[in-house]
């Protein structure tokens, strides 16, 4: 019995947890700055602060007591820790202790004495562990010491004046007593009444209770504990010590930067996942090139063997073969969304010859007629060559795009044409001319494929004017630069206009040093045909990247139309 396989599903948690991280370690520079803020301070606390040495004697508190040795006493007999551990931390300690270093040399107030004083009570235990933590170790010792005794001396002589005063009230009770008692001895040699002998029996009875009670108070033992350990001189100071605050200061300094990046990644305008990419596109993702260092330089990855390059490209070209929507035109729009169309043009020439490789008939046109640069890049592999056979019953004047083709020659894989781009005076008129829309419907023939590369759509509107005639529209972009509302754009202008997105290709971007090598120079425009045409008079109205310019110039049919 098979299972039915459940689809993934957008908001399971555990997928979205490793989403969110990842995107978090999209900002090392976040994480490794607040790791090293954190170790910064962890060094600076361990390196500038004073040693300081922390000395710990205990007491073992214990009441007074008749007979410590009966059955059934109890060592806590009226003794409340929490208040002895109030009253060691008491002024009147301070006092005492205080006054014993003074005698030894030590001039330390009270108030200063008691400021490095940490008493503390184990749990189910009557000790009191005295922790004083000094500038040196033997002052320390000294200082622990004398205020564990301070402690046992106040205790002791609160509790033999508690007996004193005991023994005084008791006192006080029995001298009426022994008065009586003698006035009543007096009256017995003068009458020998029955009634004096009871009374005086009475009051000697009394006399006898409190003697016994003044005698036991005198003879309990009043020792208030015991110092159960001495404190001694540390020998090594008292703190974390630099290696663990610099371990703290590492997982501090970590939490910092995790906080920093989740305050970035909130606020950070750019596609932060495959998934968000996907969802603001309205289209698959075709696939992600990886970086190749030996591509840098070279626009053609088809023929290089052992390119992971060249197998994603050619991956992504087997998905679109099978792609219903772009098996049904074999038309497809490669553009950029901003800035430099350098990604998109490595694209279309690698998509163009993986479509060579599998025996279609392919024909790429450069549609970027502002900064044309495929010839060039390409190098020795273009040949420049008459119009094919499908193409030749064109009628041109010479100029883009009835002017020369190329052939693209792809190691081992075949060739495909180039229409090469050139620079002109009004490039809306001549993406919306008639030739324009001849070449491109050549893909109606069996076995063949189109490929347009356009200018950034966001840039211009050459991209846009040409949708008409494109449908399939693959946008080019670096997940870290193209932001989620410039992809929503995307897609509402690429539907609104009639066409389709097919899906994105991710790249992994350039540096910023290549990427400025890279940047095309501004080129003298031209109006002739073939790359280098004659040049324009400078006087010449100038040619500007408004989209208006060609949306003002685009015609519109009506869906299902023959262009």
């Amino acid at each position: 019995m098979s299972h039915p396989i459940r689809p993934l599903d957008d908001q399971d948690e555990p997928a979205l947890l490793r989403d969110q991280f990842r995107q978090l370690l999209r900002y090392r520079a976040l994480l490794a700055g607040g790791v090293a803020v954190g170790l910064l301070g962890g060094g600076f606390l361990a390196l500038s602060g004073d040693d300081t040495f922390t000395a710990t004697g205990e007491v073992q508190v214990r009441s007074a007591t008749s007979d410590p040795f009966a059955t059934g006493a109890s060592a806590d007999k009226g003794i409340n820790i929490g208040s002895e551990r109030q009253t060691a931390v008491s002024d009147t300690v301070g006092d005492l202790a205080a006054a014993t270093l003074l005698k030894k040399g030590d001039d330390v107030t009270a108030r200063k004495l008691l400021a490095g004083l940490q008493v503390t009570n184990p749990p189910n235990t009557l000790t009191l562990r005295f922790s004083y933590t000094g500038a040196a170790p033997e002052q320390a010792r000294s200082r622990a010491e004398a205020l564990a005794n301070a402690y046992l001396a106040h205790r002791k002589a609160r509790t033999q004046e508690s007996i004193d005063n005991m023994a005084g009230g008791y006192r006080a009770q029995l001298e009426p007593l022994e008065e009586k008692r003698d006035l009543l001895e007096e009256r017995t040699g003068v009458d020998g009444a029955d009634d004096v002998s009871s009374a005086r029996a009475n009051i000697i009875v009394s006399i006898s209770e409190l003697s016994r009670k003044i005698s036991e108070l005198k003879a309990l033992d009043t020792t208030p504990g015991y110092l159960n350990k001495k404190p001694v001189a540390p020998t090594e100071p008292t703190g974390p010590g630099l290696p663990l605050l610099l371990g703290l200061g590492a997982v501090v300094g970590l939490a910092l930067g995790l906080l920093l990046s989740w305050v970035r990644l909130v606020f950070d305008p750019a596609v932060r996942s495959p998934r968000e990419l996907v969802r603001s596109l309205g289209g698959p993702l075709l696939g992600t090139l990886p970086r190749e260092r030996a591509a840098v330089g070279t626009l053609l990855a088809i023929g290089r063997s052992g390119s992971r390059l060249a197998e994603e490209y050619r991956a992504v070209a087997f998905r679109l073969a099978y792609d219903p929507a772009f098996a049904e035109s074999r038309r497809l729009l490669v553009t950029a969304p901003r800035g430099d169309s350098a990604a998109a043009a490595a694209a279309a020439v690698n998509l163009a010859a993986a479509f060579a490789e599998m025996g279609r008939d392919v024909l790429l046109v450069e549609a970027d007629l502002r900064t044309p640069s495929l010839a060039r890049d390409l190098g020795s592999s273009a040949h420049e060559v008459r119009p094919p056979r499908w193409a030749a019953g064109e009628e041109g004047d010479g100029s883009w795009p009835t002017g020369a083709r190329y052939n693209v020659d792809v190691p081992g894989s075949g060739a495909f044409a180039l229409v090469a781009g050139v620079t002109v005076d009004n490039v809306p008129r001549a993406l919306t001319s008639v030739p324009v829309g001849r070449i491109v419907a050549e893909a109606d023939r069996p076995g063949a494929v189109v490929i347009v590369l356009a200018p950034p759509v966001l840039s211009y509107a050459d991209a846009v004017a040409l949708v008409d005639r494109v449908e399939g529209v693959m946008i080019v972009c670096d997940p870290r630069e193209v932001h989620r509302s410039d992809l929503e754009r995307i897609r509402e202008i690429i539907s609104a206009s009639g066409g389709q997105v097919l899906g994105a290709l991710l790249h992994p971007g350039r540096s910023r040093l290549r990427r400025a090598e890279r940047r095309p120079k501004p080129a003298r425009r031209h109006s002739g045909g073939g790359p280098q045409g004659p040049a324009v008079d400078e006087d010449a109205p100038e040619v500007t990247g408004d989209p208006s310019e060609t949306m003002g110039l685009r015609s519109f049919t009506l869906p299902g139309a023959r262009r």
